[in-house]
């Protein structure tokens, strides 16, 4: 016995290690889902991962993409507003998007998109250091609404749905990224159809992207995209940012129309307000809009209190 020991390389004395008893062995962690491990395979600069850059938009197919490859392709945009459009959508785009400017310390980013019409075939995911909260799901026929949500540093995760045929699948979206609290705007408040106070009013004047005085022509409704769309003659322009209110045809003003969510019931009405709001993807957004003659009301009463937080004409 101690013999046949030292022929197979041991020494006297030793005591060898029983094998395992059989039996289950110690829990295994649960598997990653497929969607964390194509984001983890992205950031970590996995194999097979792509990578594209373009200063304010980005387009691309899936069909440069073999079938059987689960590929993750980065995208970096550095601008202001732009789009993104993935034809044929395959596995998963990581959009990054960054200001083309160092904003200050003090200045708050606000990054929004907005889908684009019919976009189908993935899901818009908001990202940050892993984890993942869904945007927009793939399907969802609702109106195109617009997400907002606090820029920091902030990438969106696009997946690729599984389908049958691709060959009719286009997703995308627009995005903006402003300097704007996404608060500032009255269609984006928990109570969007109250009227503004004193004080939202004196200051929409100031932050708006368009300030006019003018009448309600005519209200459309737009039940699909949930808003109405108010027509306006303009009898005088302050102030618009981009030109969503231009000359009137007969002359003698300038004609436009501004969108508000259908569920205020905006219905025409006599007389001047004053109409003030925001530009969203090159559409006029309404804020706050008063009786002209209660603008110059509340004006003149924080004028004569040294409160006024901007100047300008009220006739």
């Amino acid at each position: 016995m101690r013999g046949a020991a030292r022929a197979a390389g041991g020494r006297a004395g030793q005591l060898w290690p029983r094998p395992p008893a059989p039996g289950p062995g110690p829990p295994q962690p649960p598997p990653l889902p497929p969607l964390l491990l194509l984001l983890l395979a992205a950031l970590l600069g996995g194999a097979g991962a792509q990578y594209s850059s373009d200063r304010c938009s980005w387009k691309g197919s899936g069909l440069t993409r073999e079938a059987h490859r689960k590929e993750v392709e980065q995208v970096y945009l550095r601008c202001s507003a732009g789009s993104v459009e993935w034809m044929y959508p395959t596995g998963a785009l990581i959009v990054n998007v960054r200001p083309n400017t160092f904003p200050s310390s003090q200045q708050h980013l606000t990054l929004c998109i907005k889908p684009l019409r019919d976009s189908s075939g993935a899901n818009i995911y908001l990202e940050k250091t892993g984890e993942l909260q869904l945007l927009v799901r793939d399907g969802d026929r609702g109106p195109r609404q617009v997400h907002c949500f606090d820029f920091t540093q902030r990438g969106l995760f696009v997946e690729a749905t599984p389908q049958q045929d691709i060959s009719r699948r286009n997703t995308g979206f627009q995005y903006e990224l402003t300097s704007r609290c996404v608060g500032s705007d009255l269609h984006a408040q928990s109570a969007p159809c109250r009227p503004c106070s004193d004080t939202e009013v004196l200051l929409a004047v100031c932050t708006s992207d368009f300030v006019v005085r003018g009448s309600i022509q005519n209200v459309t409704h737009q039940p699909e995209q949930q808003e109405s769309a108010i027509h306006l003659h303009v009898s005088r322009l302050y102030r618009q940012k981009s030109r969503v209110f231009r000359p009137a045809p007969e002359g003698g003003g300038w004609r436009g129309h501004v969108t508000t969510l259908l569920e205020c019931g905006v219905k025409p009405g006599r007389g001047d307000f004053l109409f003030t709001g925001h530009i969203h993807f090159g559409e006029a957004h309404l804020g706050c809009a008063p009786r002209f003659k209660d603008f110059q009301r509340m004006y003149k009463d924080a004028e004569e209190r040294g409160l006024n937080p901007c100047e300008m004409g009220t006739e």
